[in-house]
């Protein structure tokens, strides 16, 4: 949701041993989620047939598939909570190459996944003063979705809208997902199994409406929480230099 515009299922994960975990066998997420985009599909085949069948069109986002970490979220994860680096807030972890989001207590109990829609543009940093520019100003490549650990709170956007501001300089926030321009698919491209069509958003972060309202706002709400994004070229540990401190946290002095 762009300030001067429109806006630019119960689960558990093991602790944080297991997480840590994830970082080594790095076969084992690829071969995990082949699972869960299988699922999916057949789900989804079975959606498509009940629609011809006259069935009620899907309106909001509510995913048949979990997203699974990937090996650099699992590690950003691990990291997360063994330097308790979110500052005893409420967390989200947003893979961009994935087009998911791992959302957190501030104790670190994970509280949910889910797919997200991102900008278009592939890139980890805003373009100088895409902030103020105005929608039709921002072509393509400007409209990423920055990389980085943000510190995101509640606010106001154009038309007396409340969002989750991300990057408030740069107008990056997260929101329900819009369905105003039906030519773009948002709910179907959040439904689908896999991450190749969630690139269509000016550079905010689109979730499930269910998922936002039920899940990640109750949490947010009051003193807001951190939101880290993955980068999609960048190095991990440019993005997050911190992480290189990993192997060393909870090690014995």
């Amino acid at each position: 949701m762009r300030r001067a515009a429109a806006p630019r299922g119960d689960w558990r994960w093991p602790a944080l041993a297991a997480i840590l975990a994830l970082v080594a066998p790095v076969e084992a997420v690829p071969a995990a989620q082949a699972r869960a985009v299988k699922a999916g599909a057949r789900v989804a085949a079975k959606a498509k047939v009940k629609t011809k069948s006259k069935a009620k069109p899907q309106t909001a986002a509510t995913p048949a598939f979990v997203p699974v970490p990937s090996p650099a979220a699992a590690q950003v994860i691990a990291w997360i909570a063994a330097a308790q680096d979110n500052a005893g807030l409420p967390y989200a972890v947003i893979d961009k190459q994935q087009a998911a989001l791992f959302l957190f207590d501030a104790d670190g109990t994970p509280r949910g996944a889910t797919p997200v829609l991102l900008g278009i543009g592939v890139g980890d940093e805003s373009s100088p003063g895409v902030g103020a520019k105005r929608l039709e100003e921002i072509g393509p490549a400007e409209r990423t979705t920055p990389a980085g650990r943000f510190v995101a709170k509640f606010g106001r956007a154009f038309g007396n809208q409340r969002v989750l501001w991300v990057d408030y300089a740069n107008s990056v926030a997260l929101h329900a997902v819009i369905t105003t321009h039906k030519s773009e698919h948002r709910v179907a491209r959040l439904l689908s199994p896999t991450p190749d069509d969630n690139r269509i958003s000016f550079g905010c972060i689109n979730v499930g409406t269910s998922f936002y309202t039920k899940t990640l706002r109750p949490r947010f709400t009051g003193k807001g929480g951190i939101v880290y994004i993955l980068p999609d070229t960048l190095p991990l540990d440019t993005v997050f230099p911190r992480l290189r401190l990993l192997p060393y946290l909870g090690a014995p002095a």
